[in-house]
């Protein structure tokens, strides 16, 4: 299993004006599903960050996000080491494969990858 990157998710009601906040660091849009945004670095793509109020199609929202190339053997790993897993496999409907499970800080971290 290899990480692809890590995006940090933050709560906020606030989308547009953090689009605008940031993009005045030099990111720029990248995805929108009008809950969840992420911006990235134009010329350092995997630098990313994502903005969203609620996951719209899980029970929690998650505070960082790790992109790997094999979600099913991460989670095997992350199971088996006895974790807690917040929320089981999915493929949802945008393109992705993820499950949710806590980090030993309490911290909800959505491992997913692209289909």
């Amino acid at each position: 299993m290899t990480v692809r990157r890590v995006v940090p998710n933050v709560r906020s009601e606030a989308v547009r004006e953090s689009r605008d906040f940031y993009g005045l660091l030099g990111f720029e849009e990248v995805m929108n599903h009008g809950w969840i945004m992420t911006l990235a670095s134009p010329s350092a793509p995997a630098a990313q960050i994502s903005f969203m109020a609620a996951d719209r199609t899980a029970p929690v929202t998650p505070d960082l996000s790790v992109e790997v190339d094999d979600v099913d053997a991460a989670y095997a790993v992350m199971r088996d080491g006895g974790a807690e897993i917040v929320f089981p496999p999915r493929d949802e409907e945008w393109g992705v494969r993820r499950f949710f499970v806590r980090d030993p800080g309490g911290r909800v971290v959505n491992v997913l990858g692209h289909r």
